[in-house]
């Protein structure tokens, strides 16, 4: 199990919980969601992205990441103009807060 700022991955139940209530995701939102929280802190690129959640290397645009980043953001509650949870590290990649900003 992983944890950060309340959300916990249960990779083996393929769970998801926000403060305790269990999350409704699809299977790649919720592949989405464990890369991000299990490397939480950390920038995580699009090429890894790419890599583990779609399993392809070989990408032309970044509209399935976005759109699925959106989708995960709504459900989290979150904002992609004041995040609390994934924040866009432009020309880098997303990093899943371990708190919340000041």
């Amino acid at each position: 199990m992983c944890t950060a700022q309340g959300v916990e991955i249960d990779a083996d139940a393929r769970t998801a919980r926000l403060d305790g209530v269990e999350l409704q995701l699809t299977a790649k939102e919720f592949d989405l969601l464990h890369m991000l929280v299990r490397n939480a802190g950390r920038v995580v690129t699009r090429d890894e992205l790419m890599h583990e959640v779609w399993d392809t290397t070989f990408w032309t645009s970044t509209k399935t990441i976005d759109v699925h980043v959106g989708w995960l953001r709504r459900k989290l509650g979150d904002r992609a103009g004041a995040p609390r949870y994934i924040t866009t590290v432009r020309g880098q990649g997303l990093r899943f807060e371990l708190r919340p900003p000041d």
